[in-house]
């Protein structure tokens, strides 16, 4: 173990001190303090384990119930997955997906639109900025407007205005899976999708008027190929017959 000496202790402390007085200028308020589920509803199947929620068996999502999603808003959270886990955090109606992966293990993680840090079966994220399995990243999304922004382990990840003709394509993938882009007023909720995932340090601003949020213009997904592509494909044509038969 290595020794910390005093001083340099009492010189880090503020510094925290100054992280967490930001946060609360900015409006953030804390959504999980570590220790209970005060706000949170679920069927048992998820736990806290040291200050993080726990989704330990099989039983359902973690839904936040003390109030609803802003219509432009920010979250911020850290979240850690079990090998080949696939979960996700969902923050507005309608299949709005922040989504949680181990890429290099779950066989969602072939097709960039569903890997870590994707807006799920719509954009992918730019890049891959996770870390492996087992290991705390953090998270953070923000919404304002038609602007979507997912960001991962402090790297902005995806950042586009859904209104923008030239993602008029991935867009109308979500519009076949069941989404609309322009419903508000969800839930926050942490998804159970049959695998270990843990959450922590969950807090929620709303994003005042003023505050302007801007689509990168230089945001490029990773591109869907190969196999990846044809199952994505013969997915959405299994959607599609489905909704024939409706």
């Amino acid at each position: 173990m290595k020794f910390v000496p005093v001083f340099l202790v009492s010189l880090l402390l503020p510094i925290v001190c100054l992280a967490d007085s930001k946060e609360e200028n900015m409006g953030f308020v804390v959504l999980f303090d570590g220790e209970s589920f005060d706000g949170w509803e679920h069927e048992g199947n998820w736990v806290i384990e040291d200050g993080a929620f726990y989704r330990k068996e099989k039983g359902g999502s973690l839904t936040y119930v003390r109030e609803m999603v802003p219509d432009d808003f920010e979250v911020r959270f850290e979240w850690k997955v079990s090998k080949g886990c696939n979960s996700g955090v969902y923050y507005r109606p309608q299949q709005y997906e922040y989504q949680i992966l181990d890429n290099v293990y779950s066989p969602y993680g072939e097709n960039p639109r569903q890997a870590a840090g994707s807006l799920f079966f719509c954009m992918a994220p730019s890049k891959d900025a996770t870390k492996p399995f087992g290991e705390w990243n953090t998270g953070r999304i923000k919404c304002k407007g038609t602007v979507i922004e997912h960001w991962v382990n402090g790297e902005r990840v995806l950042s586009f205005d859904y209104k923008d003709p030239k993602w008029a394509e991935p867009v109308e993938l979500l519009r076949i899976r069941g989404a609309d882009l322009d419903a508000r007023g969800g839930r926050l909720w942490l998804q159970d999708h049959g695998q270990d995932v843990w959450f922590r340090n969950l807090r929620m601003r709303e994003i005042p008027e003023e505050e302007a949020v801007e689509a990168d213009p230089d945001f490029v997904p990773m591109p869907v190929t190969g196999d990846a592509l044809r199952k994505e494909h013969e997915r959405v044509e299994r959607m599609l017959e489905s909704q024939k038969k409706k």
